[in-house]
């Protein structure tokens, strides 16, 4: 089997908090927790968790934007925290990120033209005919207007927009595209705009993507694997239609759990309810054991003295949990 386009190996990220006074311990937020993960060329990976669950720091460690403290970010086989500056700016080309907010990603102060070649007069050396033309593929590609080209963002939609952004990744030809909650502030009805045609340019150029997101079913549309996050750690991963069709992690299931239904159950069927105790620990300490042990209804002692490492199980997918092999009852999900 080839090598993965994106692989993460036991990656660790944390950020140093305040001091309190001059003289007390210097305390740090664990972003990332040892996170290990596969991204083959091609493929759509989501990756879902609450928010503070270490989503975001994870994709500006994928974009090499940040260097994990511990473990590697190989992007076809290199690591490019190896890398030398020029071999990292050459890299760059091949991975590009969309950005959650289309109205603050955008430079108002500049037309399309410079906004979407931004990349391009970073990364590459064209003439200004060869510029132009890939600025004008990119736009067309995305479904806007060579004339679009000379506008500010204010003159267009949300939607519009994010399209935009979308041609701004799309114009150096990369390999991979990060969406870090690419369609989160957009209308549902412009959501599925978005991501069709996200889909449509997977199937016409290959690209891979990462799907960072909290919305399950923005997830369950546009990728075949999924991961879940939960405080820095992967709990559990595999296809999405296996995790959604049967959750094992007792987060996982939860998680899946608070999607709200279009109708209420029918007679017989009891009503969801929370399937987790009190509230997320502060990621300013790492304690031993499961991070979940303490609101788990299914923990033993076990859970609080040992933590779990992802093991793979019969179906293919990853579970981090000691008790995935028992029979834990999923909970019914709507259709």
């Amino acid at each position: 089997m080839s090598a993965p386009l994106v692989r993460l190996a036991g990656i660790h990220k944390a950020y140093a908090l305040p001091r309190s006074s001059p003289f007390a311990s210097q305390r740090h937020v664990h972003a990332v927790n040892g996170v290990s993960l596969d991204i083959e060329a091609g493929e759509s990976l989501g990756v879902v968790g609450e928010s503070g669950c270490g989503k975001s720091t994870l994709a500006r460690l994928v974009m090499a934007l940040e260097a994990p403290d511990r473990g590697n970010v190989l992007f076809a086989g290199r690591d490019l925290n190896a890398l030398p500056p020029a071999g990292l700016r050459a890299a760059r080309r091949d991975f590009q990120m969309v950005f959650q907010d289309p109205y603050g990603s955008l430079d108002p102060r500049q037309r399309v033209e410079r906004i979407i070649a931004e990349p391009l007069d970073v990364l590459e050396r064209l003439s200004a005919a060869e510029r132009r033309q890939r600025i004008a593929e990119a736009l067309t590609t995305v479904g806007l207007r060579d004339g679009d080209m000379t506008k500010y963002p204010h003159e267009f939609s949300g939607g519009q927009r994010q399209r935009i952004a979308i041609a701004r990744a799309l114009i150096t030809r990369p390999k991979l595209i990060v969406a870090d909650e690419a369609v989160s502030a957009l209308d549902v009805s412009v959501q599925a705009q978005v991501l069709n045609l996200m889909a449509e340019l997977q199937r016409r150029h290959g690209i891979t993507y990462l799907f960072i997101s909290h919305n399950l079913a923005v997830i369950d549309h546009v990728c075949a694997r999924l991961a879940v996050m939960y405080l820095g750690r992967i709990v559990e991963s595999g296809p999405t239609a296996t995790i959604f069709a049967r959750p094992v992690h007792p987060y996982t299931q939860a998680l899946l759990a608070a999607l709200p239904r279009p109708t209420p159950p029918p007679p017989g069927q009891p009503r969801r309810h929370a399937m987790l105790q009190g509230s997320p620990p502060s990621q300013s300490e790492l304690k031993p054991g499961c991070a979940l042990a303490d609101r788990c209804p299914h923990a033993i002692a076990r859970c609080h003295a040992e933590a779990p490492e992802l093991r793979t199980l019969e179906d293919g997918r990853q579970v981090a949990c000691h008790r995935a092999e028992e029979t834990i009852a999923p909970v019914s999900l709507p259709a």
